[in-house]
């Protein structure tokens, strides 16, 4: 394949649009659910893995780089996940944190085939 865009775009190269996800968490004994947006994981996460290496909390950024708003912009900086953004406000919830790694963990799985744990080599008994 000569590298080109056209041949990026028809091999599936680009991430496309956010994948919109319903998630659901409890604070003390209250339960909220929302939509969010979650961008494919991409250029912006891999960058967000790179900053990470400075001293950038990986899990804040994955977050940051991964939720979005419905045109792709992201709507967290991972200051804003750790708390460093605002004292006062402090750090995203944990169980909402969990949430959102777990909308980003779904979005980037679909269409990916798993190996069965069972499965065996020719020959093996």
């Amino acid at each position: 394949m000569k590298l080109s865009l056209e041949t990026l775009k028809k091999s599936g190269a680009f991430t496309g649009r956010p994948v919109e996800k319903l998630i659901a968490w409890k604070l003390g004994d209250e339960e909220f659910t929302a939509t969010v947006f979650v961008r494919p994981e991409g250029f912006h996460s891999a960058m967000s893995g790179l900053r990470s290496l400075n001293g950038q909390d990986t899990i804040a950024g994955r977050i940051a780089a991964s939720i979005c708003d419905e045109e792709g912009k992201p709507i967290f900086t991972a200051e804003d996940i750790t708390g460093e953004a605002d004292e006062a406000r402090g750090a995203l919830d944990g169980n909402l944190a969990v949430a959102l790694l777990v909308a980003i963990h779904e979005v980037n799985e679909l269409g990916k085939t798993k190996k069965s744990p069972n499965q065996k080599k020719s020959g093996a008994n």
